[in-house]
């Protein structure tokens, strides 16, 4: 059996600063692209029931369209991810100020967030799987959150076919620190999600104000669209008179996932199902949240790989992340980290359908 494999090539400079695109090759049919910009996961080509390769991620062009605007494609989210309401935060009684990117609220970490960054890029390969370390050191007062903090993001790639990802974080001073991956996912390669059906293992999410910043504690997703404790169509969803669906346009919420008082234990927390199930993915984290985005702002401006445009609802984003808002909501479980303290967590890509395949 081929062994996994981990290589290397420039994909373009930042700057002053050399890129490299870095491809884990499981050697059993998975592959995942990786550029050391944002830490972006620039394709992640994966076989159907039939042995059809096919990248499940959208992808842009150039490392221009990355660096770029862009709505965070495939790229490494931090300090903290998703929205902190009005930028702001109290921390210990210090006040902290973060620049408002997204109607008058800070957005996945900042304009100059970690998606931004040129991560520093190591890989090896073993007989079981491939993988990328990344690592980067945001300077006290970076996008002015407090203390400086040395990330470390790991990509595994094992002959099973399941792309890993590991956080680790340090701090020498108190912070708070919420990272996630931004990858837009459509299983397909069309270019088209409301054909895809989506099962979220939750009971409860978070209702948003016209800004996205939750408007309270979380409700019951029990009688309403938000409801994926069984498998639907996202066309379905998505379609259904409802305020929470108007004010974003579709899904951009954060579910409350089951079981989140496990300590560090993986559970999963979506399962999404290409028409036909010809290929089926399934998220699996230690994160308490995950935030569902059904691509409601793209709008067919950001040219794609191999031609075509990136239109709306044309990927889902599956953003395990603690809950948004968090340094503001002491109900929330807590993002902040202190010195003595490492922050870690896990989020598996997992591809049952090759298992079945192959079984």
């Amino acid at each position: 059996m081929p062994r996994p494999t981990v290589n290397h090539k420039p994909f373009g400079a930042h700057g002053h600063t050399d890129v490299d695109v870095w491809t884990l090759d499981s050697g059993t049919g998975v592959r995942a692209e990786i550029l050391s910009y944002g830490g972006i996961l620039h394709r992640l080509t994966v076989p159907d029931t039939r042995g059809a390769s096919a990248s499940v991620v959208r992808s842009l062009v150039s490392l221009d369209d990355y660096t770029g605007k862009n709505p965070f494609f495939g790229a490494l989210i931090g300090r903290f991810a998703n929205r902190i309401a009005h930028g702001r935060f109290v921390l210990d009684g210090a006040s902290y100020r973060i620049p408002a990117t997204d109607r008058g609220h800070a957005l996945h970490g900042g304009p100059d967030g970690f998606h931004t960054r040129v991560w520093q890029a190591a890989g090896e390969a073993t007989e079981t799987a491939a993988t990328l370390r990344l690592t980067l050191h945001s300077p006290d007062g970076d996008m002015g959150f407090p203390g400086a903090l040395d990330v470390a993001v790991t990509y595994t790639l094992d002959t099973a076919g399941t792309l890993a990802l590991d956080y680790t974080a340090v701090t020498d001073r108190p912070t708070v620190v919420n990272l996630t991956n931004h990858a837009y996912f459509d299983l397909t390669a069309q270019g088209d999600i409301l054909g895809h059906t989506l099962q979220v293992d939750a009971d409860h999410y978070l209702p948003v104000d016209d800004e996205g910043i939750p408007e309270g504690p979380a409700a019951a997703v029990h009688a309403t669209p938000f409801d994926l404790t069984a498998p639907h169509r996202i066309a379905d969803r998505v379609a259904l008179p409802d305020e929470q669906l108007r004010r974003a346009g579709g899904f951009d919420h954060c579910w409350v996932l089951n079981g989140s008082g496990t300590p560090d234990g993986l559970r999963r927390a979506a399962r999404l199902t290409a028409p036909g199930a010809e290929r089926i993915m399934e998220v699996w984290t230690t994160e308490p949240g995950i935030q569902v985005y059904t691509a409601n702002q793209l709008d067919g401006t950001l040219p794609a790989p191999g031609g075509g445009h990136h239109e709306r609802h044309s990927a889902v984003c599956l953003e395990t992340q603690h809950l948004p808002d968090s340094p503001n909501r002491p109900g929330h479980p807590s993002t902040v980290l202190r010195p003595d303290d490492v922050f870690s967590s896990r989020t598996e890509l997992r591809f049952p359908h090759l298992t079945a395949a192959t079984g």
